[in-house]
Formats: C-alpha cells, structure tokens, sequence
C-alpha cells in the first residue's frame, strides 16, 4: 500500500517535470507553424508512438502478471471523452500563449494556467468528490506560491495584473484541463490507461487537424521546420506525460493530483534557469517555489489522515 501511494505521487511529478520543459517547446513553436497546427501534429505522433509501442508494452506488463485491457467500451468512451476535453484546453492554452503581449510578465502564463489545481477541487464538489481540510490548505499555499513565481516581479516591476484576451484563453484553459484531469479520474479505473491515452491523443489530433488545414493551411516546410518543438511535444510531453498521468491518477483523489502537476509552474521557471544561463531567481521566485512544493508535500499526508 505504501509503495502505491508513493509511486504514483512519483508518476505524477515525472509528468509535471515533462510538462514544464515542454512550455518552451510550446513557445517555440508558434515561431514556424499556428495552434491548430501544433495541436493536431503534437497529439496525432502521440497518438502513433502509442499505438507502435502497444504491443511491446502488453508483453511487458502480462510477464509481470494479471494484465487487463478492460473492454472495449470503456476504452473507447475514456478516450473520446478526454480526447474532446483535451483537445479543447490544449488549444485555449496555445492560443493563450500565441497571443501573449511579448513585453508582459511571461511568467502571468505560467500562473493562470496552474490554476487548475484550484479549479479541481471546486468542481469536485458537483461530482461528489469532497476534499480533506489538508488539501483546501495546500490548495491556497500553492496559489499563493504560484503569485509569488510568476506575478510578483512583475508587480514590483510596475506591470500590474491587467488581464488581457490572451490571459482570459489562459484561465480558460485552466478550467479545461480541470475537466480533464476529473475525467480522467472517471475513466482510468475502468480500462487500460494507456489505451485510453492512446484513444484520447487520436481524437485530439483528429478533431484539430481538419481545423487546421482549413483555417492555417500549414506547408510541409514549416512543420518541418517546427519539428524539434513538436517532436518533443508528442514524444515526451503527450506520449509520456499524459500516459503517465492517465496511470498515475488511479487511486489518486483529483485535487491532490492536480496540485501535484501544478508542479509544472516551478519546473517551467527552474528549466528556464537551466537552459539560459544568466536568466536566475528572483528571491520571490525561490519563495514561490518553496511554497510550491510545500503545498505538495503536505496533501500527501491528507489521505492517511483521513
């Protein structure tokens, strides 16, 4: 028991460590192709990876016991439903980041789309899921961690908190992946979660791609061209972080899992440090950071204090 409980917590912060280096990618490649371009190419080799590596992983798991694909059914559901939700936020997300004023507060992106860890727990509430007092306290202790990671400097700088469209598709998306992660939350008791993972990134990628030849009418070269970002985002950040993530929420209460991933707020900002030298940490940076994965350690003890 105490080797599942620490396992996926483990799991769950490998994705938000995926995910936080992924924001540059993210970045990067608005440079060389459009958000529905990203989008339905990051999901769809996603997608494919998956569906490659399906038979080996299955041989895999049946040598080390009972292995159950669950039916069909519930495959097919789990991955349509959070394929459609996931699509939706991982657009509002991108559109948010495309649409960002380049001499705002870039770290504004990073605070508004950690949000969902508020999110959960809230809308929680309509799906019976009721949150321990712990969890509520980490859930605050986070936000304000995330203030001081993205905000603060910004603040002392003079910028304000003036929202603008982009950082209305940004808190939107927030909602979004809270859908997303409660979603998940449903299904992944029911089937295989990597199949579901497989079926959610084929719908993502399919509802996107004809949007995108349509609206963008992306060129080979360009995609080409974006192939590193978009190689990364659905090799690492899809195939691995959300796979990782569908496996890892099983028997994980959602608003736990969700402060979990916000990790990806601080991962982003520490991979920043690391891949630009001279960039570093303000001092409310290291505070937000500090705080970050306080709220962190302490909803791990609200389970077995229930």
């Amino acid at each position: 028991m105490r080797e599942r409980s620490l396992k996926n917590p483990l799991l769950l912060f490998t994705a938000a460590l995926i995910w936080g280096v992924a924001f540059v990618a993210q970045k990067s490649g608005m440079d060389h192709v459009g958000p529905l371009t990203y989008i339905s190419a990051r999901f769809l080799l996603g997608g494919a990876c998956l569906l490659a590596a399906l038979p080996a992983l299955d041989r895999f798991r049946s040598r080390r016991g009972a292995f159950e694909k669950g039916a069909r059914r519930d495959i097919l559901a789990g991955g349509l439903v959070c394929g459609t939700v996931l699509c939706g936020a991982a657009l509002l997300q991108q559109y948010g980041i495309a649409l960002q004023d380049p001499a705002a507060n870039v770290g504004k992106a990073g605070f508004l789309s950690a949000c969902y860890c508020a999110f959960v727990p809230v809308l929680g509430l309509f799906f019976g899921k009721k949150s321990p007092p712990l969890v509520w306290l980490g859930v605050a202790i986070a936000m304000a961690g995330s203030f001081f990671l993205c905000l603060m400097d910004g603040l002392a700088a003079g910028q304000g908190l003036r929202l603008g469209i982009s950082d209305l598709l940004l808190l939107l998306c927030a909602v979004g992946f809270s859908f997303h992660i409660l979603a998940i939350d449903h299904f992944s008791p029911l089937a295989d979660g990597v199949r579901i993972s497989c079926v959610q990134f084929l719908t993502a990628g399919a509802l996107a791609l004809p949007f995108a030849l349509w609206l963008e009418k992306p060129a080979w070269a360009d995609v080409w061209a974006c192939a590193l970002p978009i190689g990364y985002a659905g090799i690492m950040s899809s195939a691995v972080g959300y796979t990782l993530q569908v496996v890892a929420q099983k028997g994980v209460h959602p608003a736990v899992a969700s402060l979990i991933l916000s990790l990806e707020s601080v991962v982003s900002v520490l991979a920043g440090y690391v891949l630009m030298p001279g960039t570093g940490l303000s001092g409310w940076e290291m505070l937000g950071c500090a705080l970050v994965f306080a709220a962190v350690v302490l909803v791990q003890l609200a389970p077995r204090r229930e």
